[in-house]
């Protein structure tokens, strides 16, 4: 073999050596990583305004996280098009378990079937883009009627609404804190089983809505719970009934729409959950399980969730797929049912 030959054959194997170590220090730097995560805040996007439901539900976790486990969790609230802004933001993020989105029933639930019919097109895919990690809370809506509004029109049970809507088609006017939220669709659900013709007025969330509902300027909602109920234990707000299966514990005496307007088979359940976006690592998926599920299950948060009318769930991953996908299914045959459309 020539020196020639001998000197290309030793510039090959350098080559390789330091491909080689490149590679190592690549693999070793992920690994260290992730063991190491987190290092840094996580942005929790909540795709929604502060002081509705979905961001009342994060701040709990938050602060337990915060507490227990020495994690820097930063709220973010990205709100408009029906949780649809802030879902895309996560979407779209680096898969490294530092951006978190509270998906709600809007987003991983509705918002599919809602916005897709007719041909169009949402910027995500609710199974596709993002990584479930776990369902942390379900709550019931409630129909709230303003007390001005309720009185003047001798309006006290759901009974009295159906009869004022079906004498007054399009004089109601329903407000919403978003197309495709559970809100929206909690009242179309109601129109339709109702035969009834309410016009639609969505917001960018909950608290203008609400704030426009005690004003006057807008008549009823199916709000979520945690958002009205201390409005209506101050009176601010007239309830007249809940929209879930099953009477609410925070709530006993109210009644559900089923068994107060004599309509079996209404039902309509908010419920929130946290996911990342799709391809998290296994290991950091597995931390934050983990540690959301420590979160969900600790008295402090249990006793703030079940305070304002929230069931505290935790779930694994893989149950969370599963149940937004079943969600999915459910909520594309109210849409069609109802023909529920993005006003």
């Amino acid at each position: 073999m020539s020196i020639k030959d001998s000197l290309g054959i030793a510039k090959q194997i350098f080559r390789f050596a330091v491909l080689a170590i490149a590679v190592f220090a690549g693999s070793t730097h992920m690994v260290f990583g992730q063991s190491d995560y987190p290092n840094k805040p996580i942005r929790f996007i909540i795709p929604f305004p502060a002081g509705g439901a979905t961001d009342n539900i994060a701040r709990p976790l938050q602060n337990e996280l915060l507490n227990t486990t020495k994690w820097n969790v930063v709220i973010d609230n990205k709100p408009g098009a029906g949780g649809n802004i802030g879902a895309e933001i996560v979407a779209k993020s680096t898969p490294d378990g530092y951006t978190w989105l509270m998906a709600s029933v809007g987003t991983h639930g509705i918002n599919l079937p809602l916005y897709t019919q007719g041909g169009g097109k949402l910027p995500f895919d609710p199974i596709k883009d993002f990584t479930p990690i776990t369902l942390v809370a379900e709550l019931p809506n409630v129909l709230v009627v303003n007390p001005a509004f309720a009185t003047k029109n001798k309006i006290n049970t759901v009974k009295d609404l159906i009869a004022y809507a079906k004498a007054n088609p399009g004089k109601v006017n329903m407000a919403s804190s978003g197309n495709g939220t559970s809100i929206h669709m909690a009242g179309e659900l109601f129109k339709s089983m109702t035969k009834t013709y309410m016009v639609h007025l969505p917001y960018k969330g909950s608290p203008p809505a609400v704030t426009d509902l005690m004003a006057g300027n807008v008549d009823i909602m199916f709000d979520n719970l945690p958002s009205s109920i201390n409005y209506i234990r101050s009176g601010r707000l007239k309830a007249l009934a809940v929209t879930t299966a099953k009477r609410s514990p925070a709530l006993p005496d109210l009644p559900t729409i089923a068994e107060a307007a004599n309509l079996p088979g209404y039902e309509a359940t908010s419920w929130f959950g946290v996911v990342g976006p799709a391809n998290m690592p296994a290991e950091i998926l597995s931390k934050d399980s983990s540690a959301l599920m420590a979160a969900i299950n600790s008295p402090s948060v249990q006793e703030k969730y079940l305070a304002m009318g929230a069931q505290p769930v935790g779930n694994t991953p893989e149950q969370f797929s599963n149940f937004i996908k079943n969600e999915i299914l459910k909520w594309t045959k109210v849409v069609k049912d109802s023909g529920a459309k993005v006003d």
